[in-house]
């Protein structure tokens, strides 16, 4: 009798192991860049399609990169989901390689990353409050953001917190060459810095600010919204590169982890992120939101991820010294 009891306490036991493995495989844990919209539309939407619970995580672009650098020895992220390109490039080593089941519908001008994929296709461009500005006071370069009189009137994130902010940054140094970072001082003069990217085009939106530097689809919102506000693209070029999403290497849910990963490629979501974020697909099959000009039509420089990775900490200590200087 007791030995049967023992046989039956034992098969319950590793039943019950067995039901934790499997509950604690169908869950996915995810840090996250995406503004709060984007998350709360996306993620119910990923559970539904998978049956997989989502976990996320919102921090700052450079707080994802932190978190994951200090739990190296003991992951918790499966996913990094949405952050700046160079950010990943810079730490690769935290990364796992993963070819999605759908690569070779992803457009070759954004298969640039070590060890992480392209999410979709940014732009980076100038907001402004058409209440505030008439179109001959809106600026049309990025050099134009040093007229005086937009001092204390353009709205910018941080570029020592934000991905999206020192990819504006390296934007102007790549286009202005040896003359980039004084270009650069006579912009960061005008700013009033945020520590939000997403906030930015709010700012704009509410006439707190008269012009924000900002990402395509962050301003397309509002203007999707009804709000007085225009999207300007500089004529002296911009940049045009992908977002990215990368397993985490050690990730504790690698199965579901991939899984949420070809989700995020598949053209649904693709689709889905079109039509009601205003990103732009990173597919060859996806669409673009039609209010929004043809990547073609807009003058993009092409933008090197190793050369702004492999810079980063230069170039935020150079941003952190000028900040200082101008008493932002």
């Amino acid at each position: 009798m007791k030995g049967n009891v023992l046989i039956v306490s034992v098969v319950v036991s590793l039943l019950f192991v067995a039901s934790f493995a499997v509950n604690a495989e169908e869950m996915v844990v995810l840090y996250s860049a995406h503004t709060q919209e984007i998350i709360d539309a996306l993620a119910p939407r990923f559970e539904e399609a998978t049956g997989i619970k989502a976990e996320v995580v919102k921090l700052g672009s450079s707080d994802v990169v932190a978190r994951v650098k200090a739990e190296k020895e003991h992951p918790q992220c499966d996913v990094i989901w949405s952050i700046g390109g160079e950010q990943l490039e810079a730490n690769s080593d935290l990364l796992e390689n993963y070819t999605p089941k759908d690569w070779d519908t992803i457009a070759d001008v954004f298969k640039v990353g070590t060890n992480w994929l392209p999410y979709t296709g940014i732009v980076m461009v100038f907001v402004a409050n058409t209440d505030l500005l008439t179109e001959e006071q809106m600026p049309k370069k990025w050099i134009d953001l040093s007229n005086p009189d937009l001092r204390e009137k353009i709205s910018s994130a941080r570029a020592d917190k934000s991905g999206s902010s020192y990819m504006q940054l390296a934007t102007v140094l790549n286009i202005y060459k040896e003359k980039g970072w004084d270009v650069y001082k006579d912009i960061l003069a005008n700013f009033v810095l945020s520590g939000s990217s997403s906030a930015v085009p709010r700012f704009v939106n509410d006439a707190e600010a008269a012009v924000g530097i900002t990402l395509e689809d962050n301003a397309y919102r509002y203007v999707q919204g009804g709000g007085p506000v225009k999207i300007i693209y500089p004529e002296d070029g911009t940049t045009a590169a992908p977002d990215g999403l990368a397993l985490v290497k050690g990730a504790p849910h690698a199965e579901a982890a991939k899984k949420f990963i070809d989700w995020a490629l598949s053209k649904e979501t693709q689709d889905f992120l079109v039509e009601h974020m205003g990103r732009r697909p990173v597919r060859t099959d996806g669409a673009v939101p039609p209010e929004l000009p043809p990547l073609n039509e807009i003058k993009t420089v092409p933008y090197d991820f190793a050369w702004s990775a492999g810079h980063k900490k230069e170039f935020v200590a150079k941003w952190t010294e000028l900040v200082q200087e101008l008493g932002l």
